[in-house]
């Protein structure tokens, strides 16, 4: 009896009995010999990326559905983002969660259905960072039209920096080229374009910074749509030249940078001009420059012969003759009408003192009246303002004289 309970199963009137446990091991290892691995067709719900990293959802389809666990450390190769109603093909192992006797999927590997993983990452990418922005049109920067120094990031040993270096030759030797080599693809190539880009900004040596690298397939052109390097083209202060593949190649760095160049070499001659196009434009600019002198000092001779030709120049003297006889009316005319503007303010001012004085209280005095004040100089009109010997002071019309009080009388 003991052994049969440790197999997990007993007879009893002829039936086979198993825990729980024992059924949902049972059914979960006839499950994994059954389907060791499948792909699974269906359509992303519920889904929950739990804060450890590992990924929790169900499949379904028209009439059914299924749970599903997708573990971090099968994540490394996911380059889309899962969520609900997506599509996907999911490659992985069918078992049960003895616990809870839960049927339910683990997924090893997801594509998206309908379109490629990196086509779908592609289009995920650019639809978030364009609501953030990062492709608008009012941030971007002018390119310098004649740089001294110009910053590359690429492989060293690629066809982009030779591509670079042939045109930068030909056109205009003066041209520095700063190089910062970095991997354009591969593992970690995204995180080292960007903080290539911010060194470049940090050594401040760059006026403008060209971004790239030749021709390939989506996976070899994916580091410049991966969010590291979008970030950096975009917090950077030097403006940017994207100039990834070819000409129908565009990346999330083209939509982020100042400038997208078809390829490398179209970088390179949109930043340095040429020698032979310099000296054409000097030579344009000074025959349009010798032209217009030449019609500027031709205007200006034919306006010295008018002036050469006039009375002013010919007869000068007699000129200078009749401003001086102008200049002595004027003066005449101005000093009569000064006399007369004095002579008239004087006749004024003489009527309007006449009339003041005939206002003033001293014009009294004239008449044989006088005007008497107490010791405080106050004019007495009453007998009641003064007491016996107080003292008075009498204004007469010439003069005055000081009286004491020896008796009032009313």
């Amino acid at each position: 009896m003991e052994i049969q309970k440790e197999v997990g199963s007993q007879l009893s009137e002829g039936r086979k009995i198993y825990t729980v446990s024992q059924l949902n091991r049972q059914s979960r290892l006839a499950l994994e010999s059954r389907f060791p691995s499948v792909w699974v067709e269906g359509e992303i719900s519920n889904f929950k990326h739990h804060s450890s990293g590992h990924m929790y959802l169900t499949l379904k389809d028209e009439s059914a559905q299924v749970s599903a666990a997708f573990f971090s450390q099968y994540q490394r190769g996911l380059k889309f983002q899962l969520k609900d109603g997506l599509k996907v093909l999911a490659f992985c192992r069918v078992s049960i969660y003895e616990a809870r006797g839960q049927y339910q999927l683990y997924i090893e590997r997801v594509e998206p259905q309908g379109v490629g993983a990196l086509q779908l990452a592609f289009q995920q990418l650019k639809e978030r960072l364009s609501k953030e922005g990062l492709f608008s049109e009012e941030r971007k920067r002018p390119i310098p039209k004649f740089p001294k120094t110009v910053g590359v990031i690429t492989s060293p040993t690629g066809a982009a920096i030779h591509d670079i270096l042939n045109v930068v030759n030909r056109r205009f030797c003066g041209t520095h080229v700063l190089l910062f080599p970095v991997k354009v693809q591969g593992e970690g190539s995204a995180q080292e374009i960007a903080a290539a880009i911010e060194a470049m900004n940090e050594q401040a040596e760059a006026e403008v910074l060209i971004v790239g690298r030749g021709g390939g397939s989506l996976e070899d052109l994916w580091a410049f749509n991966e969010e590291p390097v979008a970030r950096a083209v975009f917090g950077s202060w030097i403006p940017v030249i994207s100039a990834v593949g070819h000409e129908t190649d565009w990346t999330i760095c083209d939509l982020v940078a100042d400038l997208r160049a078809p390829t490398p070499s179209a970088a390179a001659e949109l930043v340095v001009a040429s020698g032979l196009e310099l000296e054409a434009r000097v030579r344009d600019r000074k025959e349009r420059l010798d032209y217009a002198m030449g019609g500027i000092l031709e205007r200006n001779q034919g306006k010295l012969s008018d002036l050469a030709s006039s009375a002013a120049f010919r007869q000068p003297r007699c000129l200078l003759e009749q401003f001086t006889g102008r200049v002595d009316d004027l003066g005449r005319q101005m000093e009569g009408r000064l006399k007369s503007f004095i002579d008239s303010k004087n006749q004024a001012f003489r009527a309007a003192a006449g009339r003041l004085g005939a206002l003033s209280p001293l014009a009294i005095l004239d008449r044989g009246y006088s005007v008497t004040f107490n010791e405080n100089g106050e004019i007495i009109k009453a007998s009641e303002q003064l007491s016996v010997g107080d003292t008075l002071r009498t204004r007469l019309h010439q003069g005055s004289l000081v009286s004491k009080i020896t008796a009032i009388t009313k």
